[in-house]
């Protein structure tokens, strides 16, 4: 079964790649803070003073608004009532050309609407004609009238607690005023609209009680769900901070936490497979070291008690061992430079196909004495592809991939490097059809001195750190590796390079 697998750039941040720093701190996580308090709290705390200060600035704006409204609605009736009375005490008058009892009349069915709204008639002289104070009939609760001296009520001072109407005649002759105001309020309010308001406010206070006690309810129920998820990766995070690199928080979903807790997991899987590939690392530097200095030790040992002879054959066994050991080194030097972007990119205008086709026809002859067969296959349009990349820096990185080809292919085997563009990338495959990678192993391809079971059983005489390279290299010029294998079929190496390089690129 066939396998792919894409590795490219990582996203660094600048501070990352520029700056490097000597301080380092390390910290246990504690297992309960001294002091803090829990998310659960805080955000129930959060939901209750939303509530609260909403119904705050409803009550706000009501006291603004609202009041005013009502109260020039209450001054508006008083007014309407004033307005009536006056226009039909002038129709009286009119028709007599005096003020009789019907005026009288008139004013006592205007104070029988309220018995809270005292009436008053006053002419343009000053003379009370009507006050509903004098017209109280009597109370069998009280007795006799309650006030027979007929002394008029004193109006209200101030404007905002009185209303007035004009009496005109037909001519426009002011000859009275009806006057309304209520009894013991300065805001020309009744019982019955004092009352209203009054309950209006308790009404707002009792909603805004009530809407806080279920933003408590809400935001309890809300925070433990959003805080179990948490404290479960909480958990994990500490089991594997003490050693137990298989735990796994297990949370899930779409939501921010959900994409979280599964970040959280391939996080902890990274980090498993990480350190298990440090031990194999480390296995596996020891052993790529530890053979030819065996090997060197061994002769010398061997020439030094006169075992071996000290001729030209036993010496360049040593000597070839000890440019293996420099092959090895200087490639781990290199890889550890391009990690490090101390190598410079000499990004350059590179004619592909010829940079491409000229490495081709330069490795034929040594894939010819191996058994294989090399070809180049050029898709380009035109025969022509330019871009902009270290010619040398991807040399080496395509000659890595063809090295690897010619290492695992089986011999009458083929191998071929093609050539093409996709938009504005150009991609350079090299396939062979070799051993293959099986597919639990194709993610581990790029790791250092890694190599598969499979290629382990072969002598193959790799250093081990050849695709590393290739990686890195591939990564300076911001481009993507694919890898496509099936064993026993073959593997597809892909390089996907930006034909233009990012500026930032060129000067790292």
């Amino acid at each position: 079964m066939s396998a792919r697998f894409v590795t490219g750039k990582k996203e660094r941040e600048d501070a990352g790649e520029n700056g490097l720093s000597s301080y380092g701190s390390w910290k246990s996580i504690k297992r309960r803070p001294k002091r803090g308090r829990p998310y659960v709290t805080s955000l129930t705390f959060a939901f209750a003073l939303t509530a609260i200060m909403t119904a705050l600035v409803l009550v706000v704006i009501l006291a603004i608004v609202w009041e005013g409204q009502f109260m020039a609605y209450t001054r508006q009736n008083m007014q309407a009532i004033a307005d009536s009375t006056a226009d039909a005490i002038a129709k009286e008058y009119a028709e007599t050309g005096k003020f009789t009892e019907e005026v009288a009349s008139v004013a006592q069915s205007a104070s029988s609407l309220s018995p809270e709204i005292v009436v008053q008639v006053v002419t343009s002289t000053g003379e009370v004609l009507y006050d509903d104070t004098w017209a109280v009939p009597t109370d069998p609760r009280v007795g006799d009238r309650i006030d027979s001296s007929r002394v008029p009520a004193t109006a209200p001072v101030s404007e905002t607690a009185l209303v007035g109407s004009p009496i005109k005649t037909p001519d426009g002759e002011v000859i009275g005023t009806v006057r309304l105001w209520a009894l013991g309020s300065e805001a020309l309010l009744t019982k019955g609209d004092s009352a209203f308001r009054t309950n209006s406010y308790g009404a707002i206070a009792t909603a805004a009680a009530i809407a806080a006690i279920l933003a408590c309810v809400i935001g309890y129920f809300v925070s433990r769900g959003m805080a179990q998820p948490i404290q479960r990766i909480t958990s994990t995070a500490k089991q594997i901070r003490n050693g137990d690199l298989t735990a796994r928080s297990g949370v899930s979903g779409t939501d921010e936490i959900g994409q979280l807790g599964e970040t959280f997991d391939d996080m902890a899987g990274t980090i498993e497979r990480d350190l298990k590939l440090e031990h194999r690392l480390t296995g596996d530097v020891a052993h790529e070291l530890r053979t030819p200095l065996m090997a060197v030790q061994a002769t010398v040992e061997a020439m030094q008690d006169g075992v071996l002879p000290a001729d030209d054959e036993h010496l360049e066994t040593v000597a070839s061992e000890v440019r293996r050991l420099s092959r090895l080194i200087d490639a781990m030097l290199k890889l550890s430079r391009l990690e490090n972007g101390t190598t410079e990119l000499k990004v350059e205008r590179t004619d592909m196909v010829y940079l491409v086709k000229s490495l081709v026809s330069s490795q034929h002859q040594l894939f010819h004495e191996r058994g294989l067969h090399l070809r180049f296959v050029d898709e380009t349009p035109h025969g022509e592809l330019f871009a902009d990349v270290d010619a040398d820096l991807l040399r080496e990185a395509i000659v890595n991939l063809m090295s690897n080809a010619m290492r695992y292919t089986n011999s009458d085997g083929w191998v071929k490097v093609s050539l093409k563009q996709d938009k504005s990338d150009v991609l350079i495959s090299v396939q062979d059809t070799g051993i293959g990678i099986a597919k639990e192993d194709i993610p581990q391809t790029f790791a250092r001195f890694w190599r598969s079971d499979v290629s382990r059983e072969r002598v193959s005489g790799g250093l081990g750190v050849g695709l590393a390279i290739t990686k890195e290299i591939v990564d300076r010029h911001n481009g993507t590796i694919l890898v496509e294998s099936e064993l026993g079929r073959g593997t597809t190496f892909t390089l996907r390079i930006p034909q233009r390089v990012a500026r930032k690129q060129q000067d790292r």
